[in-house]
């Protein structure tokens, strides 16, 4: 197996084994589920049997299980409907988060025309900017992008996921006594001070709480907190460190898939000169100076199926998160028992030559019927599948100096994730 690429292994495994086969990772036995109606069968049709997942050695020993992205059970559940309910409050798919949003894009394009178009890395300043968008709606405010407590934070972050995601502590979560000889002590390192610094913020916001004017979603965590400690429940699940792990699941998540995914639009702009031209042109003909707005998306049909493709293009999630069985169940002719592991290949999925036409070709066709009109596609499957909800896009902006599309996502309240909702 390619340990740098284990999704192309992967996917080349189920063309010749098939749709649903297992294989080892060291001594772990996982299931993989190849294919869009395979996935589409076991995390929407068997939700309830599919429906857990797996929480990594090395996350279990930082996150104790508490949070919404690493978790599981009667916690995990309150959370995650803590979570949706707060951010919709605070204006996720709300035209609160594209005003935060416009705002934030004039800060990116003012850092990005200081170069004067020359060339420049772009890593560090989308992360902070779409950083900064959830900022504003977890803590109320955001943060300037030479603060070094916020770049501190959003670096650790970013070197954290990409850590996790290596080979070598893929090895540590398989065999954790080698964990010595690993980067998996970077890994808790970084852990452990963001959430020290979280923390610290957090209690910044307790001192200064007014439970008549919430700023956020912090501040609606510690009211929750405060009325349920007032009413005599010692025992409830708003404890500080669920709150702390949220927070840093709500950055971990939705910084790095939206960053990258904007970086890689970016990329594809510039490698398809023509798709650029055409996205230009529409938004020049529809838009013109002014800021784009959510509402223009029914007149941007080109525009929004770019996004799409790039989106299934670049495959950024390409093995989803891992799941694991909550029951016994029989699928497809497999008995499956519970506890395993189970792995719905994306890249399968998002490559599906049975369902798009040109898999390995970034082709905006996809997304649009013969009169150029936006479709949608069922095996549009970015970020997975289910009923678990959500997949939240706050929208696009640009600016009359430099028109630039700019969506940003929080993906992390269930790997079983697949509406879209527009704000």
């Amino acid at each position: 197996m390619d340990f740098m690429k284990p999704h192309i292994t992967l996917w080349e495994f189920s063309k010749k084994y098939g749709n649903v086969f297992t294989v080892y990772f060291g001594p772990k036995k996982v299931v993989v589920l190849a294919g869009y109606k395979t996935v589409k069968q076991a995390l929407v049709n068997n939700a309830d049997e599919f429906g857990d997942r797996e929480v990594f050695k090395i996350l279990d020993q930082t996150t104790g299980g508490h949070g919404i992205l690493f978790a599981n059970g009667e916690s995990w559940k309150e959370m995650r409907r803590f979570a949706l309910t707060t951010l919709r409050d605070f204006g996720m798919g709300k035209k609160l988060s594209e005003e935060k949003i416009i705002e934030e894009c004039q800060y990116l394009i003012e850092v990005m025309e200081q170069y004067k178009g020359k060339a420049f890395d772009t890593t560090k300043s989308m992360n902070y900017a779409v950083s900064n968008i959830i900022s504003a709606i977890i803590y109320g405010s955001r943060f300037e992008y030479d603060d070094p407590k916020f770049t501190s934070m959003v670096n650790r972050t970013n070197e954290t996921i990409r850590l996790t995601g290596s080979p070598s502590v893929q090895i540590y979560n398989a065999l954790p006594w080698l964990g010595k000889w690993f980067s998996s002590r970077t890994v808790m390192k970084n852990t452990v001070q963001n959430q020290a610094d979280i923390s610290m913020m957090t209690q910044c916001l307790k001192h200064t709480l007014v439970p008549e004017v919430c700023r956020g979603f912090v501040d609606a965590f510690l009211i929750r907190q405060q009325t349920l400690e007032e009413s005599g429940n010692k025992d409830s699940y708003y404890t500080n460190m669920n709150l702390n792990v949220s927070i840093a699941n709500l950055f971990n998540a939705g910084t790095d898939t939206t960053a990258t995914t904007l970086r890689w639009g970016l990329l594809l702009m510039a490698k398809y000169p023509k798709i650029q031209v055409k996205v230009q042109e529409e938004l020049s003909s529809t838009i013109g100076s002014r800021q784009v707005r959510v509402e223009d998306r029914k007149n941007l049909p080109y525009i929004d199926a770019v996004i799409h493709e790039i989106q299934r293009f670049t495959n950024i999630v390409p093995m989803s998160l891992p799941h694991i069985t909550s029951q016994d169940v029989t699928f497809q002719g497999y008995f499956i028992k519970k506890g395993t592991v189970v792995y719905p290949l994306l890249t399968s999925v998002l490559w599906d030559e049975t369902e798009w036409e040109s898999p390995l070709s970034f082709n905006p066709s996809h997304f649009l019927d013969e009169d150029g009109k936006f479709v949608k596609r069922d095996a549009f499957m970015p970020f997975s599948a289910g009923r678990v909800l959500v997949r939240v896009w706050p929208g696009w902006s640009s600016s009359s100096s430099s028109q630039c599309c700019f969506n940003t996502s929080i993906s992390l309240l269930h790997p079983g994730c697949r509406r879209t909702t527009w704000i």
